[in-house]
C-alpha cells in the first residue's frame, strides 16, 4: 500500500490515531519507493519486494562514502573544497571528506624543492647583448595561496623570474656579469623574485637562484670578442702609459734637482775660487811691491814647473851639437802596455812583432834644431 493510498477511503493512520507512526511501516513504505526507483516491478504492475534491491542501495551508498577517504603524507597538505569553495586545510594522516560532487581535495606538497631552468636574452647597462641561463629552486609553502591567489603559479613564477633578471642585468655592466659578479647578481635576483611573489601572494618561497651561464649570442660572439679585446688593449696601454709616467717623472724631477744642486755647487766653487784668487793676488801684490825682481823670477819658475809637470814629452840637449832630442815617452809607454796585453801565439811571430816594434819606434826619433 502506498503512503498516500486512499483506496479504502481511510487514512493510513486512522487505526492508530493519536499514536506515533509505526517504524516498520515507514521502512516498508520507503523500501517500496526505492524498488520503484530502481525498476523493481513484477508482472501485473505490482512492486516486487525483496532484500536484494535495498542491499544494492546500501552498498552503493557505502561505496560512495568510501570515496571520501584520502591520505595526506608528512610532506603534504590537503585543501578541502566544497562546491569549489575553500573549506579547510588538513594535516598529514588518513582523512575523510564528503565525496564528490559535494567536496573535493587538492593535495599540495609543501616540502619538496622544485626547480625550473630559464634562458633569457637581455641588454646590460653598457648596451651589450647577453644570454643568461637561470635556475630557480622553490617550494610551495602556502597551499591555499598557491591554489587560489593566482591562476597559474608556475607561469607567474617564470614571468617574475624573467623580469627580475632583466632588471638586475639592465643595471649592471657586461664585465661584472661575466667575471666576479655572478653570485651577487643571483642574490639580488632572488630577493627581487621573492618580494614580487610575496606581493602577489603566490604562496611560493624561493630557496635558491643560480646563474649557471652568461655568454653572448652566437651571432655576435666574434664581434663582441673583438670589442672586448680592443677595450682590454686600451686599458693595457693606459696602464703602460701610467707606469711610464710614474717612472719618467720621478727621474726627471731627480735630474732637475741634481742639476740645481750641481749649479749651486758650481756657483759656490766659482765664488770661492774667485775670492781665493783675489786674496792670493792681493798678497802677491804686497810681495811684488816689496821685491819686484825676486817675485817676478819666482812666478816664472813656478809657471815653467807647472807646464813641464803636466807634459809627457822629454827634451834632451846634446852637448856641442845645438840639437834637442825629442823622446815621445807617452807613446812608448802606451806601446809597451799593448805589447804586454797582447801575447803572440808563435815564437816567430813574437820576433816579427819585436822587429816591427823597433821599426815603428825608429821613425818617432827625430831631431829638432
Amino acid at each position: 500500500m502506498a503512503f498516500n493510498d486512499q483506496g479504502n477511503g481511510k487514512s493510513p493512520w486512522d487505526s492508530n490515531k493519536g499514536q506515533p507512526p509505526d517504524l516498520d511501516q515507514i521502512v516498508d513504505e520507503w523500501q517500496k519507493r526505492f524498488n520503484q526507483l530502481f525498476g523493481g516491478k513484477s508482472g501485473g504492475g505490482r512492486v516486487r519486494k525483496g532484500p536484494p534491491s535495498s542491499l544494492l542501495v546500501l552498498m552503493g551508498l557505502f561505496l560512495w562514502l568510501l570515496t571520501g577517504l584520502y591520505q595526506v603524507d608528512d610532506s603534504e597538505r590537503g585543501v578541502v573544497l566544497r562546491f569549489g569553495e575553500y573549506t579547510q586545510t588538513t594535516t598529514p594522516g588518513l582523512k575523510w571528506h564528503i565525496p564528490w560532487p559535494v567536496e573535493s581535495v587538492e593535495i599540495v606538497n609543501v616540502n619538496v624543492v622544485n626547480r625550473f631552468k630559464q634562458q633569457t636574452t637581455m641588454l646590460t647597462s653598457d648596451e651589450n647583448i647577453i644570454v643568461v641561463d637561470l635556475v630557480v629552486q622553490y617550494r610551495k609553502t602556502n597551499p591555499t595561496d598557491y591554489l587560489f591567489n593566482v591562476r597559474d603559479a608556475e607561469e607567474t613564477l617564470s614571468e617574475v623570474s624573467e623580469g627580475a633578471i632583466r632588471e638586475v642585468a639592465g643595471k649592471t655592466n657586461l664585465d661584472f656579469i661575466l667575471t666576479e659578479g655572478r653570485s651577487e647578481i643571483a642574490v639580488l635576483t632572488q630577493d627581487l623574485i621573492q618580494s614580487t611573489l610575496d606581493e602577489y601572494g603566490t604562496g611560493i618561497s624561493i630557496t635558491k637562484v643560480n646563474l649557471q651561464d652568461a655568454n653572448f649570442p652566437l651571432q655576435v660572439e666574434d664581434a663582441v670578442q673583438d670589442a672586448i679585446k680592443a677595450r682590454e688593449d686600451k686599458e693595457r696601454f693606459a696602464f703602460e702609459a701610467e707606469a711610464y709616467a710614474n717612472d719618467i717623472v720621478p727621474k726627471a724631477r731627480g735630474e732637475a734637482a741634481r742639476m740645481v744642486q750641481e749649479a749651486e755647487a758650481y756657483k759656490s766653487k766659482v765664488i770661492a775660487d774667485s775670492e781665493g784668487d783675489a786674496d792670493r793676488f792681493n798678497k802677491l801684490l804686497v810681495e811684488y811691491q816689496l821685491a819686484p825682481k825676486v817675485t817676478r823670477d819666482r812666478l816664472y819658475i813656478e809657471a815653467i814647473e807647472s807646464v813641464y809637470s803636466n807634459s809627457n814629452k822629454v827634451l834632451m840637449d846634446s852637448d856641442g851639437s845645438g840639437n834637442l832630442i825629442y823622446l815621445p815617452i807617452d807613446k812608448l809607454l802606451e806601446q809597451n802596455k799593448r805589447d804586454q796585453v797582447q801575447s803572440s801565439p808563435m815564437p816567430n811571430s813574437s820576433s816579427n812583432n819585436s822587429s816591427q816594434q823597433n821599426q815603428n819606434q825608429d821613425p818617432r826619433m827625430r831631431r829638432v834644431r
